[in-house]
């Protein structure tokens, strides 16, 4: 051990005026940090003799700090403390205390030394078992624990958690392994009220030659850098959640959990709106006083929440002129409060199911937001932290969540002009497809239109049953490329057309052809230039889109045979009595628009009983298969035994759509046929002495169904399309009379040539035989067979 010669006093100026150029050992200590040995050098040094001394703590010798020496007259020496294990046979720890020279003298080792110390970063240094060798004054301030308490001691026993724990096994491996290793805390410090972000470097000390002495310890707060780089994660996070659909609901619901579920940003969350805006309507524009009346869209907290504490989603509340909620759309700012603010405090015992919440969850912060789109208010966003979120809001919080709710408002401003318009487009729709069933002799219909799901809205599917002359029935069903109001009103243009033609009796494949002419040369679905309401382009800007597609049919009850015709449209299902279904087979057409390919039509008998299914593809097609399984998919369906066509409707959308994809119309018939008993046919000589016996055949039929009444017209009208035929027409002529709700004359022959309406002058002594027809009964027309045409009248027997 150093000695130095000379008086104590003496000795003791020496050591203190020299800064202790040399270590000198002071003590020996016992397990319990007690001085157990004094050296002569330590009374020289620091005024104590061995008897006053020993058996004290060494803490009584340093300063605040831990780590400078304290003279017996309570100045500091300019001298450092260094402890260094000391284990016997009992494994009993003892340290060794030395004095270190201060490094004052400006040398480059003392720099060095004043650096180290005087870090903003915490460092530390730690032995192989991850026991406290040295800390610097940053990590003293930060930890809060004077260096003499506890150096030696591990990681752990003084400072508990289970970061630490983690710090500790790092501190372990990089000792074991000599590789250094790097991580981030999340971690409040003993004295600290909140949790600070820590960039923590774990590294070896080695010698020369390469092993490992100890373990340092780098630690940068960089909670600042942590929570900025927070906001923007919230920002983009919010970018790629929020907005993704077009429903109000939907999108509020999306603010909620980005900002509770996925960043932690608040407790609890609320978003109520105006009922207007869930209509679709624009609020009015300006301020709003008093109590006001809003409606829940979205909500959610970290914890569940206790019944009745807060009006539930969906629910119409009224909040108070206190509120939060009303203050911000009032004054169209963000309004941040304390729940102990005399505005808060008022507005809670106004609003006795807050206040329940606020007291079951300690409210302490609280945000309200205006929800502002377009210069007008939709609404307001509530965030609320309570007693698990110890930091309050702060302007920092309120410049993110601004920001936040404003492109959250342009979201739902788009989900309220798209509700607007996807009603819009709805109601246009369902004015355009038949309101309800179609009562028709020749078949029973039942139908389904079922509008797109998500964001694509209203489509252009669409179906119809149409009356024809002779008991007939037209069946159509089609699809619109888009959605939105265009192609709802593209569908009804179709609609109207194909009802047109149906109405001249045109064949399905020569309906079509017109039907594609209509289309080619008016710029259906849409004008080059234009896009649906959804963003889809036209065809003509998406090459090979299809515009429109459509399937026609003609089903004649006497007959039982169908006729049919398709533009690109998927072929129907047909389910026999026996419940076997299968894909009709139809030769296929080009899509309406292309004006490329010629239509074909296909003849079948429909067996009585037998349901025919019309679909759009948005029953067939799907993200997991194709249309062939589609089909069989849709035959599987179809082939359940059901009560009612009505349920054969249910049950298909049930299992082919039960999801909302695309938009679906879907129509089926139960073919009927006309008996013998409503049927009355005569094949007619070309002879004009036969008119006469074609009027009596009539009468008499007419007695028989109990239709006396209709006898005088019936004749009549025989008598002249008879006659007509005889003298315009060429053989063979045939007369047909058809009961149902009305009573059909026909006519038919083999020749092409139509008859016309004309106006017979006084002098004429013709000329006026169709005209009488046309003004005696519902209406007549012609209808063209491959064999010649056949002149048709009706008169309404039961009205409906």
């Amino acid at each position: 051990m150093h000695r130095t010669g000379g008086p104590p006093g003496r000795r003791t100026r020496q050591l203190d005026e020299a800064h202790l150029a040399d270590s000198v050992t002071i003590a020996v200590t016992d397990g319990d940090a007690r001085v157990a040995y004094w050296s002569r050098e330590a009374e020289d040094l620091l005024g104590y003799t061995s008897a006053e001394i020993v058996g004290r703590p060494l803490g009584d010798l340093v300063g605040a700090d831990g780590a400078t020496l304290r003279h017996r007259d309570g100045h500091l020496l300019d001298a450092r403390v260094h402890l260094s294990p000391l284990l016997g046979a009992t494994q009993q720890q003892h340290f060794l205390v030395t004095t270190v020279p201060s490094p004052g003298t400006g040398k480059l080792q003392d720099l060095m030394w004043w650096m180290l110390e005087q870090q903003s970063p915490s460092l530390s240094i730690y032995d192989r078992d991850a026991r406290l060798l040295w800390a610097n004054e940053a990590t003293r301030r930060a930890v809060g624990f004077v260096q003499s308490e506890v150096r030696g001691r591990r990681l752990t026993e003084f400072l508990p958690g289970a970061a630490f724990e983690e710090a500790e096994r790092r501190i372990l491996r990089v000792g074991e392994t000599g590789e250094p290793e790097y991580t981030e805390l999340f971690v409040a410090l003993p004295r600290e009220p909140r949790a600070h972000a820590w960039a923590v470097d774990v590294f070896p000390l080695k010698d020369a030659h390469g092993r490992v002495h100890a373990v340092g310890l780098v630690s940068n707060d960089y909670s600042e850098q942590h929570h900025s780089r927070e906001r923007m994660a919230l920002l983009s996070e919010a970018r790629t959640r929020i907005g993704a659909s077009l429903d109000v609901t939907g999108t509020a619901q999306e603010l909620v959990d980005v900002t509770v579920t996925v960043s932690r940003f608040a407790d609890f969350v609320s978003v109520d709106l105006l009922q207007d805006v869930f209509r679709g309507a624009l609020p009015r524009p300006g301020a709003r006083t008093g109590p006001l009346t809003l409606r829940r869209a979205a909500q959610g907290g970290t914890r569940p929440l206790p019944p009745d504490a807060t009006p539930g989603v969906g629910a119409v509340h009224t909040h108070p002129q206190s509120s939060p909620v009303v203050r911000c759309q009032v004054a169209g700012r963000t309004v941040l409060a304390s729940v102990r603010d005399p505005d808060i405090v008022r507005w809670l015992a106004e609003d006795p199911a807050q206040e329940t919440y606020a007291r079951a969850f300690g409210t302490h912060s609280l945000l309200a937001v205006p929800v502002r789109a377009r210069g007008v208010t939709l609404g307001a966003a509530l965030f609320l932290r309570h007693a698990a979120s110890p930091d309050p809001f702060g302007p920092d919080d309120l410049t993110v969540i601004e920001d936040l709710v404003a492109k959250v408002a342009v979201c739902l401003d788009n989900a309220r002009r798209f509700t607007h318009e996807r009603g819009i487009a709805l109601a246009l729709q369902r004015s355009l497809l038949p309101g309800r069933p179609t009562l028709h002799p020749a078949v029973e219909t039942a139908s389904r239109y079922v509008p797109a799901g998500g964001d694509a809205g209203v489509g252009g599917d669409w179906f119809d049953v149409i009356p024809l002359p002779g008991a007939r029935v037209g069946l159509v069903v089609g699809d619109v490329v888009g959605h939105g109001i265009r192609a709802s009103a593209t569908m009804g243009r179709l609609r109207t057309a194909v009802r047109t033609l149906a109405d001249i009796d045109l064949a399905p494949d020569e309906l079509l052809t017109h039907l594609d002419d209509i289309v080619t040369h008016s710029g259906l679905p849409q004008d080059a230039d234009d896009a649906d309401d959804t963003g889809d382009a036209s065809p003509s800007q998406i090459p090979g889109d299809i515009g429109a597609t459509c399937l026609y049919a003609v089903y004649d009850p006497v007959t039982r045979t169908c006729s049919l015709a398709r533009a690109g449209h998927p072929p129907p299902i047909l389910v026999g009595p026996d419940e076997a279904a299968h894909v009709v087979d139809l030769p296929t057409g080009p899509p309406l628009g292309l004006g490329s390919l010629p239509f074909e039509a296909a003849e079948f008998t429909l067996p009585e009983n037998s349901v025919l299914a019309l679909f759009t593809d948005g029953l067939i097609e799907g993200p997991h298969h194709d249309l062939d399984e589609g089909n069989r998919s849709l035959c599987r369906a179809l082939a359940r035994p059901q009560p009612s066509l009505e349920a054969l409707c249910e049950t298909v959308l049930d299992i082919q759509h039960p999801e909302g994809g695309d938009d679906v119309a879907l129509l089926l018939i139960r073919a009927r046929a006309l008996g013998p008993e409503s049927l009355a046919s005569w094949d007619l000589p070309s002879d004009p002495a036969i008119v006469a016996e074609a009027r009596k055949r009539a009468g008499d039929r007419l007695t028989e169904w109990g239709l006396e009444e209709a006898s005088f017209v019936t004749e009549l009208v025989v008598s002249e399309l008879v006659t007509n035929a005889i003298r315009y027409g060429t053989g063979p002529i045939r007369l047909r009379l058809i009961k149902d709700r009305t009573l059909t004359c026909e006519v038919s022959d083999g020749s092409s040539t139509s008859p016309h309406l004309r106006r017979a002058r006084l002098s004429d002594e013709g000329g006026r035989g169709l005209l009488l027809v046309a003004q005696l009964t519902e209406r007549w027309g012609t209808r063209y067979t491959p064999t010649g045409k056949t002149i048709w009248a009706e008169q309404v027997l039961h009205p409906v």
